[in-house]
C-alpha cells in the first residue's frame, strides 16, 4: 500500500527510524551474562583455532625437517655408491693396464 500524500510519507519514515531506534535500543549491554558468554565462547573458539594453527605449523616444520634430513641421506648414500663405482672402475683399468704391460714384457 503506497501512501498518497507527503503526510503519510513522513510518518511512514518516521515510524520506520521510530522501529530501527527500538531494535537498537533492545540491543543487550555489554554487561549482559548472555554477551558476555558469547564473548568467552567466541575467545575459547579462537584460543583453538589458534591452538590448531601452532600444532600444523609445527607439524609441517617436523614434516619438512624429516623430508630434508631423508634427502641428506639419500645424496650422502649416492655420493658413497659414486664413490665405490669410481674406485671399482679405476681399479678395473688399472688391472687392465697392468695386464696390457705384463704381455708387452712377455712379448720381449
Amino acid at each position: 500500500m503506497k501512501p498518497t500524500n507527503f503526510n503519510e510519507r513522513l510518518s511512514a519514515a518516521e515510524s520506520a527510524k521510530q522501529a530501527m531506534v527500538a531494535k537498537f535500543r533492545q540491543r543487550p549491554d555489554a554487561s549482559d551474562p548472555a554477551v558476555t558468554e558469547r564473548r568467552m565462547a567466541r575467545a575459547a573458539v579462537s584460543a583453538a583455532r589458534d591452538a590448531r594453527r601452532l600444532e600444523n605449523t609445527a607439524r609441517i616444520a617436523a614434516e619438512r625437517e624429516a623430508l630434508a634430513l631423508e634427502q641428506a641421506a639419500r645424496e650422502q648414500h649416492a655420493a658413497i655408491e659414486k664413490e665405490l663405482s669410481d674406485a671399482k672402475l679405476e681399479e678395473e683399468r688399472k688391472a687392465a693396464r697392468d695386464a696390457r704391460y705384463a704381455a708387452r714384457k712377455a712379448r720381449r
